[in-house]
């Protein structure tokens, strides 16, 4: 009786506190770079994972874990990446000095396109096939206490940093020419927060792989519900966010096999929400 209490508390404490915790960080880490996303560039279709910076933390982490084998480095690999990732969505979009909606997802489509194939020919090459499901879809059931200490730091600072911005990414969503009327410098905060939001991600998906559409799908849910005041949107986003990634990966582990990965899960949800979105947009 007694083992079987101490296998009970084993795989709690070892198991299943460190994946609700990460969940709950990836969550939270997701949902405030779409909202970040869906302010600068003043489209409500963008997030992590539609332009490319999931894809691109993804391709940085494997390469870490292949050459570095240190969660640190691992990590650092990911953030480097994922900056490439969104600096070429960025500098394809933008034509004639603007970045329209069309340009945006097709850039952010072909990035993807390309990163995912370059993750096949690394795990391929590598011989690396059992780490297939964790790259391509997230998957919480490997995380260790370590990850979870790793990823604290930098999501609860890159969240609450975003937070500090919230006054000119109001300022933002009406446009640069009023954001500069009201002595913002619009070219400095987009770097700075594009640069935080692709920390969070990557820091996150060096650790869990690529989470589909959570970016997209809570802020869109929690500003109809909070408005628009990125004062209120950006925490509640990033608090909604984490709860619905544990409820989420629950699901996944409790009614389906636990080999089923959660990002499997929020593609089901997210692929639906991103045509409507589309729909309601264009149609």
């Amino acid at each position: 009786m007694g083992k079987r209490l101490d296998l009970n508390e084993k795989i709690v404490l070892d198991l299943r506190i460190p994946r609700v915790l990460m969940a709950f960080l990836t969550g939270m880490a997701l949902s405030a770079a779409g909202v970040v996303m869906q302010a600068i560039f003043r489209n409500p279709l963008a997030e992590p994972f539609v332009l490319g910076i999931s894809a691109g933390a993804a391709v940085g982490a494997l390469l870490g874990v292949l050459l570095f084998f240190n969660v640190y480095s691992i990590s650092i690999s990911a953030f480097l990446a994922s900056l490439l990732a969104v600096f070429a969505v960025y500098s394809l979009a933008k034509v004639r000095g603007r970045i329209t909606t069309e340009s945006l997802l097709l850039s952010g489509i072909a990035v993807n396109f390309f990163l995912y194939a370059l993750e096949w020919l690394i795990l391929i090459r590598f011989n690396k096939a059992h780490l297939i499901l964790t790259w391509l879809v997230g998957f919480l059931g490997n995380v260790e206490w370590l990850d979870v200490k790793v990823c604290l730091i930098p999501v609860a600072a890159g969240v609450a940093s975003i937070w500090i911005f919230a006054r000119d990414l109001n300022a933002m969503t009406f446009g640069e020419e009023t954001a500069h009327h009201l002595g913002i410098d619009v070219a400095t905060v987009r770097k700075i927060l594009l640069a935080i939001s692709s920390l969070i991600t990557a820091v996150c998906t060096a650790f869990v792989g690529v989470i589909g559409f959570v970016g997209l799908m809570v802020p869109h849910m929690i500003r109809m519900v909070v408005g628009a005041d990125h004062r209120i949107l950006i925490p509640a986003s990033a608090l909604f966010g984490g709860i619905f990634l544990v409820w989420t990966d629950t699901f996944a582990r409790t009614f389906m096999n636990d080999s089923v990965p959660v990002g499997i899960i929020t593609m089901l949800c997210g692929a639906p929400f991103f045509v409507y979105l589309l729909r309601s947009r264009y149609g």
